[in-house]
Formats: C-alpha cells, structure tokens, sequence
C-alpha cells in the first residue's frame, strides 16, 4: 500500500469534515495485454465489417454519450434479417440490474455472482476478458427482486466507478483492474435504508464523483456527496432531508452555468421527494422543488431531462404524472406545465425535436408509447402496441413492449420491451411508425436501457427465459454496410 501525497494535499484543502477518508493504492503499471477467453463466454460469430465512414461513439455512462439515450452513432440497420439481429457472443451474468459501459476499447459489467460484488471488463467485440475484479457484498432484496447491484458502472479518464447496492463505491485502473480507493458509504455515513437497495448511478464532474445518498440525523441529512475522482477524498455535501432515489443525476447548461440536477425521493415516512439544483462545484444548494409520490412503497426512478437553456422534465409513476418546470433568474424553480397522465416508472424519456416519447405506466398492464408536446404539455398520441408470439405448446402468446425503454441513433428509434421484445421506429409529433420488430428472447424483467457501440447492441437479460437460458449479457449486430 502506498499513501500518495496527493491524499495529504487534499486533506489539507479540505473544507468538510471526512469521516473515513479512504487509502489510496499504487496502481502498478501495466502493458495492455491480449483478453482470453473464459468459462461463462460463448463466442458466437464475428460481427460484420463496419463501414470506415460509419460514426461511433463510446457508451461510457448508463444513459449513453450525453447522458439522455442518444447515440450519434450511423450505419445501423433499419430493418431486421430473419430470426432477428446475428449474435455475436454471449456472457452468463450473475444478478443485478445493470448495463454495461464501454469506453476505450474496453467493455465493463458489474453484477454479483455469489457473495460477491463482480466488475468484469472485455473486449467489446469478443467478449474476452481482460480482468475481473470482486468484492464481498450482504443483501437481501426484501421485496423479492434479485440481489444484484443496480447502479451501472461509469468509465472517466481512464478509471472505472461502481456503486454497490450496499453503497460500496469503488474505483479501478481501467488498463489493469487494479484498487485504487474505495469506501464502504453505508457505514461512513449512516446511509439511510432503501426500498431496493443504493440504485441511483454515480455522476463523474470536473474531478469529482457525486453520489446521492441520503443520510439519518446523526450525519445532518446529507442528501448528496461529492468525492475527489482520483482519491476518493470527500470535497463537499449537500444537506437536506431527501433521500437517494433510483434515478441518476445529471449535469444540465441551464442560464448559462452547469447545474447539478439531482431527483431525489427513495424509502421514507411520510414519502418525500423532488429535484434538487446544485453547484457540482461547491454543493450549495440552489432550490428544492417537491415532486414524489405520497404512497410510502413509491420511489422516483426516472432521470431529469433538461429542455432547452432553462427547463427541466420530471415524471413520477403512482399516479403522480410529470411536470415541466423552469429555472428562473433567481435561480429557482418554477411550474411550466403538469401532465398527469404521463408517469414514467423508472426509463427516461427522449427528447427529439420539440416533443418528448416514452412508456408510461406504473405496473404492466397500465403501460403505454405516448408523445408530449414540451411546448403545451399536451399529449400528442397514445399507442399499446400488441401481436402474437406462437409457443412450442401450439398457443400464442399476446406480447406488448410494457415498460419498455428507448435508444435513439442513425435517425430512428430502438425499443426494447421488458420480455425481451426489440422493435425499430420512426418517432415523430404525429405518430409512431412501427418499421421492424423481433423477440430477442422471452423473459421477464428486461429493465435496463440497451448499450449501443460501434454497431453492436448489448441487452441485458436479467431473468431465465422460455428456452432455459439463464441471466445473460447478449451481443447482437446492428451493423449495416454502406449506402
């Protein structure tokens, strides 16, 4: 172990009381070896060439390059071959709730496999590893879910950052799978409980990890921490009563300055909740607009969408609907419009030209494809779309997308329902366009928002499907070739 001088700079700069600050280790420095191959991968076939003129983009984030389900990624198909999409490999994943990350030619997963939190990192295109790296991890979903973490990882300047569903936030040396620091925030900080367990993703800003947490009294209800990137030192906390919620925070331009967006609302009694704006420099709080639920069992788990140079998007399953809202020259907020009608459970919507697209519905039944005008608030269209699927028993099956999510890129949109259905459309303020459709697998579950890299799409299967397979991370080509 080495203690860098770094930590003593820090410490020493230091404005807020740290409780624990971390060690941080020496990473020893590696050469970039070749990924082998290992005993949950199934390689399947190569995926096709892509066209030198094709543009890519790296998915370091949950939400993708821009934080909002956006790829500017080009030359993917817009309708599919027989069967579906060609597989290219496949990986037996344990639980949790994640997707993966890709930035660097590297491609990271984080899961549990036993009693372990589990951070793999592959090749992208193969599905070889490079390292993996594993923690102990003790928790039990309560409700029944799987027990998995439910944060994502994020790749930032050559480091990976995860944040366990105990509230294990760790960072690695992308090159080597190396520690360099981490720290247990549960017991640091007094985190409060959680319905599901710590699910929101951290934010990587100018050198700092912001986390929401979320605390008891006794830490003075510190809703959300920043951390220094490189040493895991505590820079700053905001306090207030609001708990960590399951959406992520994001960083929007709004009048002309970043902002620190933060939707907090997780367990709490009586159920609070709402957005909070912050300067991801200092932690100083802005303003505090309540938006949650009343009902105790309730979270928030869809990200804010900024609109534009000053207004924000929130929306809130349980019947509590979405809202658009303002940042004014005070700097604080104010209501543009309510839509009641349009609560979204845990995906977030897209923005595409003036209107905003997503499933709304709390449970699967009440799930619908709907668009809003951000203009006036009103709904554009409404469809529930419904086919067939027939089964080796001689019976179909009636499919819907459900709470399903959304990726745009190349001009068109990808849907993937949570049973494992993808479906190509053409999203406008008029309607929406079914232009292709496939079952990628039958299984439930399918919450998280697919991965686009390079032409190839990763889905995580979080649940056994109809033909026996177990939990998978599944790479499927979208490449197209040249116009």
């Amino acid at each position: 172990m080495l203690i860098t001088l770094l930590v003593t700079s820090c410490l020493e700069a230091e404005t807020v009381a740290d409780p624990a600050p971390p060690t941080v280790f020496e990473v020893p420095v590696t050469e970039r070896g070749e990924p082998a191959s290992f005993a949950r991968l199934t390689g399947i076939a190569p995926p096709a060439p892509r066209p030198p003129e094709a543009v890519n983009a790296d998915w370091p984030r949950f939400l993708g390059p821009m934080d909002n389900c956006i790829s500017p990624e080009t030359h993917l198909l817009s309708s599919f071959p027989e069967g579906g999409p060609a597989k290219v490999w496949e990986m037996e994943k344990g639980s949790g709730y994640t997707s993966p990350v890709i930035a660097d030619g590297r491609l990271v997963f984080f899961d549990r496999r036993g009693d372990e939190e589990t951070i793999d990192c592959l090749d992208p295109e193969t599905g070889r590893r490079f390292w993996t790296f594993s923690y102990p991890v003790d928790y039990t979903d309560r409700y029944g879910f799987n027990n998995g973490p439910r944060a994502s990882a994020i790749l930032s300047d050559g480091k990976v950052y995860t944040l366990g569903v105990r509230s294990m936030l760790t960072c690695l040396d992308l090159a080597s799978g190396s520690l360099i620091w981490q720290r247990n925030l549960k017991a640091e900080f007094h985190v409060a409980d959680f319905f599901f367990g710590h699910g929101s993703c951290p934010l990587i800003f100018n050198g700092k990890v912001i986390v929401p947490l979320g605390t008891d009294s006794e830490d003075k209800g510190i809703s959300v921490a920043a951390f220094d990137a490189d040493t895991g030192i505590l820079v700053w906390t905001t306090e207030h009563e609001w708990n960590a919620s399951y959406a992520s925070p994001i960083i929007a331009e709004l009048r002309g300055e970043p902002r620190l967006l933060v939707f907090q609302g997780g367990e709490s009694d009586p159920a609070f909740g709402g957005l909070l704006a912050i300067n991801p420099e200092t932690g100083e709080l802005l303003d505090a607009f309540p938006w949650r639920p009343d009902k105790y069992e309730s979270v928030n788990g869809s990200t804010p969408v900024a609109v534009g140079d000053d207004q924000v998007f929130l929306s809130s399953s349980y019947q509590h609907g979405a809202i658009l809202l303002r940042l004014n020259d005070s700097l604080k907020w104010e209501t543009v419009w309510k839509a009641p009608e349009f609560g979204l459970h845990w995906t977030t919507p897209l923005l595409l030209d003036g209107h905003l697209y997503g499933f709304r519905g709390r449970n699967e039944p009440d799930a619908w494809l709907a668009s809003y005008s951000v203009a006036t608030g009103k709904e554009n269209w409404r469809e529930d779309f419904e086919w067939n699927i027939p089964l080796e028993s001689g019976r179909d099956y009636r499919m819907k997308y459900l709470r399903g999510s959304l990726l745009h890129a190349d001009n068109r949109t990808y849907a993937l329902g949570e049973l494992g259905s993808l479906g190509i459309f053409n999203l406008t303020s008029e309607g929406a366009e079914l232009l292709d459709r496939t079952q990628l697998f039958l299984a439930r579950s399918t919450w998280s928002l697919p991965v686009l890299h390079r032409g190839l799409l990763y889905v995580s299967q979080h649940e056994n499907d109809v033909d026996g397979n177990g939990p998978r991370l599944i790479c499927y080509d979208l490449r197209a070739g040249s116009e």
